[in-house]
């Protein structure tokens, strides 16, 4: 990647260090007590969270059949919609079959297990913790008095100013690659089917296959496309850090060369990594996998 590198995604990690912060005057020292406390309302917001997601029926899928869907703009400005600009959902035997399907698993379904809830979030707040020293500036965490407290989402009024600058700074450097990166990317002479198609984010590759021709399948349910696989005609991999296979399209970059292409892809998988491919044509399309 020349511009959406790992570096920059990182940076993207680290605009809103400050998200689900609230300030707390205990957390300027550390208070068992307090953090107990604390502990026990976050818990117990977190069980019922998790309680009314558990109890909510499927069967109110099934109220979109007869929908009558109306065109978005002419409804915001005022404007008279005619009968022929509406239109009706009518729900497919298949997707009926599934809702049933997931009916028959809600009504039969064992009680809630709040326990269960409790295991959960002592597991996410631990793993909060550990990742701390990682996601926030060093100068910050040594100021944290309780790392437990502020994983919980409390913290001081200063430290929380200090996370609002950093992001601040962050999202700007961020924003700036980024504009370069598309000012960069607009000067290519890429076909704009091509450009509209080479973008897969979010989507999970499920098989990789290498030789003259290098061929992606994806799992696009994640994902933003309907796309399911690309072939690097002509191929030869100039940078792959990590297996491609099971990893996650994050960002691409496709830039044209003197053979035709050089792809750039970021992916996360156990690690962020980039794979980089020179070649001579690109095709995406849609197959039955």
């Amino acid at each position: 990647m020349r511009y959406l590198t790992k570096e920059w995604y990182q940076l993207c990690q680290q605009t809103y260090l400050y998200f689900g912060l609230r300030v707390h005057k205990g957390a300027i020292r550390r208070d068992e007590q307090l953090y107990l406390r604390l502990y026990k309302r976050k818990e117990k917001e977190f069980i019922q969270m998790e309680r009314e997601v558990y109890d909510v029926d499927p069967r109110f899928m099934l109220e979109q059949e007869g929908m009558v869907f109306v065109p978005a703009d002419k409804l915001i400005n005022g404007e008279e919609i005619k009968e022929k600009e509406t239109l009706i959902y009518h729900m497919s035997d298949e997707e009926r079959c599934r809702i049933t399907k997931l009916i028959e698993e809600y009504d039969s379904r064992p009680p809630f297990d709040a326990e269960k809830s409790k295991k959960e979030f002592r597991k996410r707040q631990e793993n909060f913790e550990n990742d701390l020293i990682d996601r926030i500036p060093e100068e910050v965490y040594i100021q944290i008095t309780d790392p437990r407290v502020f994983a919980l989402g409390y913290c001081t009024k200063d430290i929380l100013n200090q996370l609002k600058r950093y992001s601040r700074e962050n999202g700007k450097k961020v924003d700036e690659i980024l504009s370069e990166s598309r000012k960069m990317l607009a000067k290519q002479e890429v076909p704009d089917e091509l450009s509209k198609r080479f973008a897969f984010h979010d989507c999970k590759v499920i098989h990789f296959e290498s030789g003259s021709d290098i061929e992606l399948y994806f799992d696009t349910s994640g994902g933003f496309t309907e796309y399911n696989k690309i072939v690097f005609h002509n191929a030869q991999i100039i940078k792959k850090e990590s297996p491609v296979e099971e990893s996650v399209w994050l960002y691409e970059e496709l830039y044209c060369n003197y053979s035709g292409y050089e792809a750039h892809m970021l992916f996360t998988g156990e690690i962020i990594h980039e794979l980089t491919i020179s070649c001579k044509d690109i095709i995406v399309e849609k197959v039955i996998l």
